[in-house]
């Protein structure tokens, strides 16, 4: 029987939620210990236990990660991201977004994607496309590309739930990255006819006539794209390719992963372990053989950004997992039904509490142990993943800045919060990835 405790409780969650949502990052993270410490010390609640192996994963991708960034070697990715843009530049709506989100899944992180933004705007301009339809596109197929990512921190909160369930990292890239990359195609078929022409957006005019808007031809730019790479980015590179290669080989070999006998039972290397030991082995690698100063290993975007997701995800799942855990039977009983017989409301909960969280990373951390103590499948779970990627809905840092980026005009946040560009590729992509991922999955898992 629910009573006035719960409801109580459920409106700490709910605050903490709403405060943190707002500030982001550390204040995500914040309010997550905030509501803690009144659901523990005034309401005499056992703390639950935060997602250590998650949040292990997770340092060890960004070490690795930012020691790449260190060595030269992202600056190289983003100079043969422009070239391919530049290339192609009537296509802009089709490789706009696909080089982004290759970009994307490579490394394991949306951030690196904002250097290639502008990019994608000026070349849109610059062949008289609506730029309009590439940049909604592009940030929204790069956001949610770390779906798709065996670098990504929310590919880590994955592998670390559905680990303990049999899955593999290879099983859920399986059904995540041609999900990811089939819902980037109807992604961007749904912005190529979105809006007037260039030459007759009103704006557009409005600026170039008053002067606002001059075509750009930047040196400095095409001396970056031509500029030769030093071999240590190049070699970095490699070395970080390798070490995914071997992060998905091992783990999806039950073969490969060793074993001991311990107090009578055969306990198997857990694929969380092997992932954070593969990745600090080749940070470390890319250390020494590509000499990367030490100031250079904590000094990139990459690392900073990182582990203000690592303090969101402990402070958040930790309020959510002590509130869950003290109520599971109440969830359990209440709901577990109606997940069953209707999983789609899953989704749509799924969807509705990302889009307040602005991190697929604590979202999946969160929604996929909630969803598996209902009794929904893990199979299941993995196909609807894009279910959890709403963060697009209330404009964030990428939204805002690339709109600035579009010196056209066409790119635009609204009058109101939810009529910005961003939204039909958005809503577009959740929509479409969840239905073709739930197939994909019926059909891999």
């Amino acid at each position: 029987m629910v009573d006035m405790q719960f409801w109580l409780q459920l409106a700490v969650v709910l605050i903490c939620l709403a405060v943190g949502g707002r500030f982001g990052g550390v204040g995500l993270g914040a309010a997550g210990g905030f509501g803690v410490s009144i659901l523990v010390l005034g309401f005499g609640m056992q703390p639950g236990s935060p997602p250590v192996s998650v949040l292990l994963i997770i340092t060890a991708v960004i070490a690795c990660t930012s020691v790449l960034q260190g060595s030269g070697g992202l600056d190289y990715l983003v100079g043969l991201a422009e070239l391919l843009l530049r290339k192609w530049p009537r296509a802009i709506n089709f490789v706009g977004p696909l080089v982004c989100s290759i970009f994307v899944v490579f490394v394991g992180t949306a951030y690196v994607a904002f250097a290639v933004y502008p990019v994608v705007a000026e070349v849109a301009a610059s062949a008289k496309i609506r730029p309009e339809r590439a940049v909604s596109a592009s940030v929204i197929c790069a956001g949610i590309g770390v779906m798709a990512s065996p670098m990504s921190a929310a590919m880590a909160a994955m592998v670390g739930i559905m680990s303990a369930y049999g899955y593999t990292l290879l099983d859920i890239l399986s059904v995540s990255v041609p999900t990811y990359f089939l819902t980037v195609l109807v992604t961007c078929l749904s912005v190529n006819w979105r809006g007037s022409e260039l030459e007759n957006d009103p704006e557009f005019l409005h600026r170039v006539k008053t002067g606002q808007y001059v075509e750009l031809h930047s040196a400095s730019q095409a001396d970056r794209i031509t500029a030769e790479p030093s071999k240590g980015a190049k070699v970095g590179v490699l070395i970080f390719a390798l070490g995914i290669l071997t992060s998905i080989t091992i783990g999806s070999s039950e073969t490969l992963r060793p074993s001991w006998e311990v107090a009578g039972k055969i306990s198997q290397l857990p694929i969380p372990s092997l992932i954070q030991m593969v990745m600090l082995a080749t940070a470390l690698i890319i250390i020494v053989v590509c000499k990367v100063p030490s100031d250079k290993f904590a000094s990139g975007s990459v690392f900073r950004s990182g582990l203000i997701g690592v303090v969101g995800v402990f402070g958040i799942s930790w309020l959510t997992g002590t509130f869950f855990d003290t109520h599971k039977d109440v969830f359990v009983h209440y709901f577990s039904d109606i997940a069953s017989s209707s999983p789609i409301i899953f989704c749509v909960v799924c969807f509705c509490f990302s889009s307040v969280i602005f991190s697929p990373t604590v979202s999946t951390t969160i929604l996929m142990p909630i969803g598996l103590a209902l009794g929904l499948p893990p199979q299941l779970l993995i196909g609807t993943w894009a279910s959890c990627y709403g963060d697009f809905v209330i404009p964030g840092g990428a939204q805002i800045g690339c709109t600035a980026f579009d010196r056209t005009g066409t790119t635009r946040l609204g009058s109101f919060v939810f009529n910005h560009s961003y939204m039909r590729p958005g809503l577009v992509f959740v929509t479409s990835g969840t239905a073709i991922g739930w197939f994909i999955s019926q059909i891999m898992l």
